[in-house]
């Protein structure tokens, strides 16, 4: 099988990138910087698409192109394969590569329906495979360090999280695909944006969701899906967390926030066009707040050193390391394949709740798909 987890850490495993698309150039990126990974061949049915993205990293413009995911993947035989298509293809290319034995990088959501992210879960499980998902807030600097405490319970209960995903996109971007915006291929500003937030607050909180209650909308984009959604979950722990997430604000200010309250301590950070920050406090026996930042720093540099904050620029440099590393050590993934499963499972519970207008139990006990949502507008 070409996904061997026990690979030597010294040997270069074997990428290939499916979809050449904006994200795609992150992913080139991260792979340009890490020793242990060589580049094989990207594919794209847009043979323009494949020699931009080629063209946008020195180093790979000779790399091999294919239009053809399957071909590419029978010749080349790869240790990973990284999906970056449209949403609604990543089922049937991710179980066609794990089927060939090839571990993953997928990019979220895992796939548009229930039924299918639990079979690409239950495959991951099955074969040993590797599924590194791209929630790309699980690796920014801190964040880890600071879950770990809360799971210990050092800040005591967890009261209740909060976000919102502020990702202002206009009307260009939208009709610049006929895929975005749309129940099959993408979904709305939750299923697209938002989805690997809620991943990072449920992961941070803790605990599964239990119950989802929500309601979406269509304000200002012109597309099939909505453009605002909020929700709120009940964890398994009695702790609720409060989602917003949208489209519709500007597209030059893009805004995410993360919050987490505990009994003992909390937890804020977020991104501001572009800008990461963070704030942790914590009280004291004697009953004084006190700021924990450099306390965390600290920690990071001695556990992770400078790689760390780099991934705060490029959080897929954080993904692929960590996917090297699962592979080579033969462990999970920091978002692994139940985080990609979950995660589908919680956002269809929250359009299932929308749909029929009343809190829906989780994780659903039948499918549920995001062209279930078709018409909801109309």
């Amino acid at each position: 099988m070409a996904g061997n987890s026990n690979t030597s850490v010294s040997t270069p495993l074997s990428v290939i990138i499916i979809g050449c698309g904006r994200v795609a150039e992150k992913h080139l990126k991260a792979i340009s910087k890490l020793k242990g990974l060589e580049l094989k061949a990207v594919v794209d049915v847009n043979p323009d698409s494949a020699k931009r993205l080629l063209g946008s990293v020195k180093g790979f413009a000779d790399t091999k192109f294919y239009n053809d995911y399957k071909q590419a993947i029978d010749e080349v035989k790869p240790s990973i394969v990284s999906v970056t298509v449209p949403s609604g293809l990543h089922f049937q290319i991710a179980k066609y590569a794990m089927e060939h034995g090839c571990n993953l990088l997928l990019e979220k959501p895992m796939t548009m329906s229930v039924s299918e992210a639990r079979e690409i879960f239950e495959l991951s499980k099955k074969t040993g495979l590797k599924i590194a998902m791209g929630h790309i807030y699980r690796y920014l600097p801190i964040v880890g360090l600071v879950r770990e405490d809360i799971a210990e319970g050092k800040y005591g209960k967890v009261t209740h999280g909060t976000i919102y995903v502020r990702w202002g996109h206009d009307e260009a971007y939208y009709s610049s695909a006929a895929w975005r915006g749309t129940w099959k291929s993408d979904g709305g500003a939750l299923m697209n944006q938002t989805i690997h937030a809620i991943d990072l607050l449920v992961w941070l909180m803790g605990s599964e969701p239990e119950e989802a209650s929500a309601m979406i909308a269509r304000r200002l984009r012109n597309i099939e899906a909505e453009d605002l959604g909020m929700a709120v979950l009940r964890l398994e722990n009695g702790s609720l967390a409060q989602i917003e997430g949208t489209t519709a604000t500007i597209p030059s200010k893009h805004t995410a926030e993360f919050s987490v309250f505990c009994e003992k301590g909390q937890l804020s950070m977020g991104l501001d066009s572009g800008k990461p920050h963070i704030s942790v406090y914590g009280i004291k026996p004697d009953g004084k707040t006190k700021k924990l930042n450099g306390y965390y720093i600290r920690k990071q540099f001695k556990t992770g050193g400078l790689f760390s904050y780099k991934c705060a620029l490029n959080p897929h440099l954080g993904i692929y390391k960590d996917l090297f590393e699962s592979i080579s050590e033969n462990r999970n993934p920091i978002a692994d394949a139940y985080a990609g499963f979950s995660s589908v499972d919680t956002l269809l519970g929250i359009y299932k709740s929308a749909k029929e207008g009343h809190p829906v139990k989780l994780p659903l006990s039948d499918d549920f798909n995001s062209v279930d949502m078709t018409g909801f507008f109309d």
